[in-house]
């Protein structure tokens, strides 16, 4: 009970933040992301999943985080690039 009410009180303060679904599977993300996104995180056999987390941020799983591209990702208009461990990766996209 107590968890439901913290997750819709926080939904409420930042609806952008708190995701309704799952991450989307790798099928999904491919049509959602532009192809030159995609061929930068290294193909979409690369891609586990992805998940908007903010307005402007996307969250992303790859397989390995070696194979991406970073200059490629900025030339797609991706204005940030943050690769953490376990093959997640932020990307900051804008309001597009």
């Amino acid at each position: 009970m107590f968890e439901k009410f913290q997750r819709a009180f926080w939904k409420a303060l930042t609806p952008d933040l708190v995701a309704d679904q799952p991450s989307a599977p790798v099928a999904t993300a491919e049509a959602a992301l532009p192809a030159e996104i995609v061929a930068a995180l290294g193909g979409a056999g690369n891609l586990k999943s992805h998940q908007r987390v903010a307005l402007t941020r996307l969250r992303v799983a790859l397989n390995d985080s070696t194979r991406v591209d970073q200059s490629a990702l900025r030339a797609a208009g991706v204005a940030g690039v943050m690769i953490l461990a376990g093959g997640v990766t932020h990307l900051l996209l804008g309001l597009d």
